[in-house]
């Protein structure tokens, strides 16, 4: 799935997860999806946050959604406030 490069990263980092949460993308999906976009322009705390995301998708279950549901939220948060 891509996102417009026009957007800044966070715009499309929300969008993203997003679609994640509403099952239009699979945890597979957007690991590669973020890792695209990358972290270029986000503030520090936006950065852990991401971070957080990556390291908590490459240890999902394909198929799961529990903690990484609370981490992607967490993620969007962060990414809202620009922290």
């Amino acid at each position: 799935m891509s996102t417009s490069p026009e957007l800044p990263a966070d715009d499309r980092l929300v969008t993203l997860l997003s679609h994640w949460l509403t099952r239009q993308l699979g945890n597979d999906d957007l690991r590669r999806a973020v890792d695209e976009v990358g972290v270029a322009g986000l503030a520090p705390g936006q950065r852990a946050a991401v971070a957080e995301l990556v390291e908590e998708l490459g240890s999902a279950h394909p198929d799961g959604r529990g903690t990484l549901e609370m981490v992607v939220r967490e993620t969007l948060e962060a990414l809202a406030h620009g922290d």
